[in-house]
Parts: structure tokens; C-alpha cells; sequence
């Protein structure tokens, strides 16, 4: 038993028009934490209104998922935008998801980057700073979710802002803490008894390990399971499961 506590995210919204990737309403009985793509990399008006509707009736908490401005690249693709544009690009991606949270009773409780931004502000000071100050330009009260040490959330903690750490239960890490990049082999895990152990070490013990075995600490308050892995909806039902089973309370990080 143990007297950890995690917050389990997943990627929402991730469709447009009568196209859709992700199983939110199933998802949404899982979760206790909703990234709501916002419109950039995926969702559009209908489907993140939905998405907040269902979120605010189970009592999910809802956070935007902001990306750089790429559909056909599922948000993906890496790129350079000046940073002016970033900011607000960022802010007007909360603007308009907050729009569908307050007419659902609710609220975007946290920002997290989605895809190519998520791993260019890891590293990259000044994309970070832009989506910084697009944050503060929305909302000042609102925490920034990413990778534990990443210059996002150096820039957030600088500016004020809250910071949530996360891991992932079906990605592969490297030595230094990172995602493997998602074109490398084995970088998606898709293994359910394999998802599941690596949830039950990231929330127990802050630790995983390498493809090859190596020993990686990753300390996280919150946990994502990504919306379009194959099966995500029984892999988030078995990693609650499991989290509950071990002791872990599994309750939102924002």
C-alpha cells in the first residue's frame, strides 16, 4: 500500500467535424483531468463544447491542450514562430475554450502544450517564454502541465505562475527524463501489463526505465495516457484500476 497521490490526463477533442480520434465520453468516466484540444492541432467549436459539457458532469477537471497551428500535422510537426505569435496564438486557443467551460458551469483549471510545442518548450527558452506570457495574457491563475524540469515550467514558476509535473504511462523515456521521439521504434507503448507497471512505478516510486533497462526518476503530480493510443479507454480503466488497487488516490492535480 502506499499514501501516493496522482492525477490520471488524457487527450480529449481530438477530431473534427464528423471525424474523431478520441473516446471521450468513455474516457471522461476514467480521467480526473481533461486536456481539451482547442482548435489548432485538432476539435473544433462543436466537439470541445461537447467535451466540456461531459467533463463538467462528471466533474472532470478541464485543462486546453494548445498547439501550434497545424491540422494536417496533428500539431506534430515542429516549428518556429515568432514569439509574439505564439502568445497569442496560445491565449486565443484559452480564450476560446474557456468560452464552452464557463457555459458548461466549469472552467480550463491548467494549460498544457500539445505535441511539437510540448517538446519544443522542454528545451527551447524562448518558445517557452511566448507561451508563458500567452498563459498570463488569458488567464494569470492558470498552472502550466509538462515535463518535470523543462524550461516551461522554469518560465512559469519565474512568472508566477503554478507548474504540474507529468509523466506518461505509454511513452518511452531516454536517460535525461525526455520522451523518445515519436518516429523511433517502441516510443509509443501500446502493452497493457506494460503501461500498467510503468504507471505503477511513475506514481509509487518516481521512477521507470529506458527501453534498454536503464533507471530514469521522473517525479509527477499528474499522469497522461494519450486518447489516440490503440485501446486507450481499457488502458486507462486498467491503470486506475491498478493505481486504486496499490493505495494510490487518484484525484485532479488543478
Amino acid at each position: 500500500m502506499t499514501d501516493s497521490v496522482i492525477d490520471l490526463n488524457a487527450d480529449l477533442a481530438e477530431g473534427y467535424g464528423r471525424w474523431a480520434l478520441t473516446d471521450d465520453e468513455a474516457l471522461l468516466s476514467v480521467v480526473t483531468s481533461a486536456n481539451v484540444a482547442c482548435g489548432f492541432h485538432a476539435g473544433d467549436a462543436a466537439t470541445m463544447r461537447r467535451v466540456c459539457e461531459g467533463a463538467a458532469e462528471r466533474g472532470v477537471t478541464i485543462g486546453a491542450h494548445v498547439s501550434y497551428r497545424d491540422l494536417t500535422g496533428f500539431g506534430r510537426r515542429d516549428m518556429s514562430l515568432p514569439a509574439d505569435e505564439l502568445t497569442a496564438e496560445v491565449a486565443y486557443q484559452i480564450g476560446a475554450l474557456e468560452v464552452f467551460a464557463r457555459a458548461a458551469g466549469t472552467k480550463v483549471a491548467y494549460v498544457k502544450p500539445h505535441g511539437a510545442l510540448y517538446n519544443r518548450v522542454v528545451h527551447d527558452e524562448e518558445q517557452a517564454e511566448a507561451v508563458v506570457r500567452g498563459i498570463r495574457l488569458a488567464d494569470p491563475r492558470l498552472p502550466v502541465m509538462c515535463l518535470p524540469g523543462s524550461a516551461v515550467l522554469r518560465r512559469a514558476d519565474a512568472a508566477g505562475l503554478g507548474c504540474v509535473t507529468e509523466a506518461f504511462a505509454d511513452r518511452a523515456y531516454t536517460e535525461a527524463g525526455t520522451l523518445v521521439p515519436r518516429g523511433t521504434p517502441g516510443a509509443v507503448i501500446t502493452d497493457p501489463r506494460q503501461v500498467v507497471e510503468q504507471a505503477l512505478g511513475l506514481a509509487t516510486e518516481s521512477r521507470t526505465t529506458t527501453p534498454d533497462g536503464k533507471p530514469v526518476s521522473v517525479r509527477a503530480r499528474s499522469l497522461c495516457l494519450h486518447g489516440d493510443t490503440p485501446g486507450a479507454v481499457e488502458l486507462a480503466q486498467r491503470v486506475r484500476t491498478a493505481l486504486e488497487d496499490a493505495g494510490v488516490h487518484v484525484e485532479a492535480a488543478a
